[in-house]
């Protein structure tokens, strides 16, 4: 059966879709003229048609039945065609007893199988086809695309290039992340890597580094081991002098003390006496050649040392002034104070050398130090090496690093979530596949079932007692002028006066409203081919009484209560009916129901469609909407969604309607009562009805505003209460009923 209607931006229907839920078997829907009957009752009979593409209609277990629809579109595809013939109403006959329970047995198989089908939809897809584990799944999927998110939003601003393209949807970013986990090789980086190469492959023009100049510290640590350093530099020792000097262990101190002897003209600068030529011949020969030799050694070692010490130190500052981004400048500027302390500390050494040359002295070695400083650069150089390589391949380099940051969010970020999302879509994916299994294999038997019910209808099926059946009711109800009759083919049917003449276009709108609605009646009773007669059934009646008299609308009712009795005791095929009228008497004729009290039945749904500027609604009731003409007139004027273009009119016909009840009221004693405006208005009501509503301005229509509206609906409450009747009018307005403001006092 059908369950929902969505209907929307077709004919009077706007853009905000009308939704119809929870349908019964038994559907009833009022609606004046072009309210949107018609419009619906299309929509039901072809839902896919292209007028409907804002639209939707769905089936119950997603089963579709078949569709039967009288309304006008079916009188003119069966009456008002050239074609003198008309098709004929296959019905199944009596004759084969056999026949008739292998039909049966088949009509219960494929109800058996139409139940499984359906069991097995419900739970794939729930009852409402919005649960089930299709439901489950999409949970599922939603709820890993929700997770799978958060890493976009948690790496969004460090690898904007890198996963650009899949910033904007969740869906396409759940996606991406799948079809990485399955082709994705690349190597899994630290995030620091990640982030260093996606800044340079994606920055702003990324160029070649210069690499850092290397820093070569072999002068400077080949003097550590120069021999002068352990040597003591004193004379030669075979000279009378040398005896005295090596005992007082003070050559270095005589040394000092000869640039003054020499200076003073042979005199002692100590003790201020004159010296003899033998002394001042063995204090030279002590001081001989080989010690100038190596007090200059000395001397040349100092300056080579603060020499190289000097190169070494600027190098490394002009470095550390302007650092690569890939080297650490701050553990090189550790290591440069440590070099600089050590060289400071060396050179006040080599300077007590110089000043006494026979001291034996180390060095404190800088070669551990600048090892680590060669390891530095050295590192800041490898990293600028790739640097320079990815900057040269700069799309191949890319493309590695966008894998490997798809990579990371896999391994790192999702590997656990992404295990317990694949265990539950295998079960779903498993659970599902069987169902969908279920239901094919249920579907074509059933498919098959049907084609062998199709040619057991076929042996037994005449649409001669459908020609004997609308007969005899056109008969008993005093249509003698014309009948059916069987067509030459022997498969249509044609319709005859009594002198054999074709009638079908002399008919008067009544004749063809009736005819027309005895053929659909009977269609619903079996079908225009050969087979499908049993096939379950959705009806609608549109409007079956148009152009009717009061005695063959009360027929066309009681035909139409015995349908919904057939399916009431589930007696016949059709399984759900909808009826729509703008007719009160029929529609209260069709809902009649003895067992109904004052609320709708769970068999029965009641609607009623409005027409309000400028679309359509359509209300759900829970009781029967339709009491009397007089109470639905009353009842437009209580909703306050009611139509400005037909308030006038419905205003006259209450008036109408009671006054006329009443009698023997002058009601143009009670206009005189009225000034200025409302005069107007007053006289525009009240004239009206004195001509009563068979003349031409019975459907006399204007458009008026808001502000209008009101000053009708004013002049109407007067009128009452003029008349001395404002109870009637405040018992029909009930709980809408609002008194008027008091009129403030002139003084």
């Amino acid at each position: 059966m059908i369950e929902k209607i969505s209907i929307a931006k077709v004919a009077t229907y706007g853009d905000v879709p009308e939704v119809l839920n929870d349908f019964s078997q038994f559907n009833y829907f009022y609606g004046p003229n072009a309210s949107g009957k018609t419009t619906l009752s299309r929509l039901i009979a072809d839902p896919t048609a292209p007028q409907f593409s804002a639209c939707d209609l769905k089936w119950r277990s997603a089963t579709p039945l078949e569709v039967h629809v009288y309304n006008r579109d079916f009188i003119s595809r069966n009456f008002n065609v050239p074609s003198a013939e008309i098709k004929g109403i296959f019905t199944l006959g009596e004759k084969r007893a056999d026949t008739m329970k292998d039909i049966a047995d088949k009509n219960d198989e494929i109800r058996r199988l139409t139940e499984k089908i359906d069991k097995a939809n419900e739970t794939l897809k729930g009852p409402d086809g919005a649960g089930g584990k299709m439901s489950e799944l999409a949970a599922l999927e939603a709820q890993i695309k929700e997770t799978v998110w958060l890493q976009k939003t948690g790496h969004e601003e460090r690898f904007k290039g890198p996963l650009r393209g899949f910033l904007n949807s969740k869906e396409n970013f759940k996606a991406k992340v799948l079809q990485e986990r399955k082709k994705n090789s690349s190597s899994v980086l630290t995030l620091e890597e990640l982030e260093t190469k996606a800044n340079t492959l994606f920055g702003s023009d990324p160029t070649e580094e210069t690499p850092v100049s290397f820093v070569d510290g072999t002068a400077l640590l080949s003097h550590e081991s120069n021999p002068i350093l352990h040597k003591r530099v004193i004379g030669k020792e075979d000279v009378d002098i040398a005896a005295m000097i090596n005992k007082l262990n003070n050559s270095d101190w005589v040394r000092t003390g000869k640039t003054y002897y020499d200076v003073n003209g042979g005199i002692c600068p100590f003790c201020q006496q004159t010296t003899s030529e033998d002394f001042a011949r063995s204090l030279n020969e002590y001081f001989d050649e080989a010690f100038v030799a190596d007090s200059k050694a000395v001397d040349a070692l100092v300056s080579d040392y603060s020499t190289d010490a000097d190169r070494l130190q600027q190098h490394l500052s002009t470095i550390i002034a302007a650092p690569s981004q890939y080297l650490d400048v701050e553990k090189l500027k550790a290591e440069k104070a440590l070099l600089d302390s050590r060289i400071a500390s060396n050179k006040q050494r080599l300077a007590q050398k110089k000043k006494e040359p026979s001291q034996v002295i180390d060095l404190d070695s800088v070669g551990n130090v600048m090892t680590s400083i060669t390891g530095l650069i050295g590192n800041a150089n490898q990293a600028i090496a790739k640097h320079n390589q990815m900057v040269k391949n700069l799309g191949r380099e890319r493309t590695t690093l966008i894998s490997q940051v798809w990579k990371y969010i896999i391994e790192v970020g999702l590997k656990s979530t992404l295990a317990d999302y694949d265990t539950k879509k295998s079960s779903l994916d498993k659970a599902i596949k069987g169902i969908e299994g279920t239901i094919e294999a249920a579907t074509e038997e059933r498919r098959q079932k049907q084609s062998d019910l199709q040619e057991l209808e076929k042996s037994i099926t005449s649409i001669k007692p459908t020609i004997d059946a609308i007969n005899s009711i056109l008969k008993s109800y005093g249509f003698l002028s014309f009948s059916l009759a069987l067509a030459g083919n022997g498969t249509h049917y044609k319709i005859l006066r009594q002198n054999g003449e074709d009638a079908r276009h002399s008919l008067s709108e009544g004749e063809k409203t009736f005819i027309t609605f005895l053929y659909f009646y009977h269609l619903l009773k079996g079908s225009d081919s050969e087979s499908g007669i049993t096939s379950n059934r959705v009806v609608v009646f549109d409007d079956p009484v148009s152009s009717l008299d009061s005695d063959i609308l009360y027929i066309v009712s009681s035909l139409i209560r015995g349908i919904l009795d057939e399916v009431r005791n589930n007696s016949g095929q059709i399984k759900q009916v909808f009826v729509l009228t703008h007719n009160v008497y029929f529609h209260k004729e069709v809902t009649y129901n003895s067992r109904r009290q004052d609320v709708a039945m769970n068999e029965e749904t009641f609607w009623v469609i409005r027409k309000s500027d400028p679309d359509s609604r359509i209300e759900k009731h829970t009781t029967n909407p339709i009491k009397t003409s007089y109470e639905l007139l009353w009842a437009e004027v209580r909703n306050p969604d009611r139509s400005k273009l037909t308030i006038q009119n419905t205003l006259r016909r209450i008036l109408e309607n009671y006054f006329k009840i009443l009698g023997g009221l002058n009601l143009d004693d009670l206009c005189a009562k009225f000034e200025g405006r409302d005069k107007l208005i007053a006289n525009s009501l009240v004239r009206w009805m004195h001509g009563g509503s068979h003349l031409a301005n019975d459907d006399l229509y204007q458009t008026v505003d808001d502000a209008e509206v009101e000053g009708y609906l004013r002049v109407f409450r007067a009128i009452f209460e003029k008349s001395e009747h404002l109870a009637h009018y405040k018992m029909m307005m009930g709980e809408t009923h609002v008194e008027p403001p008091a009129e403030k006092e002139v003084a």
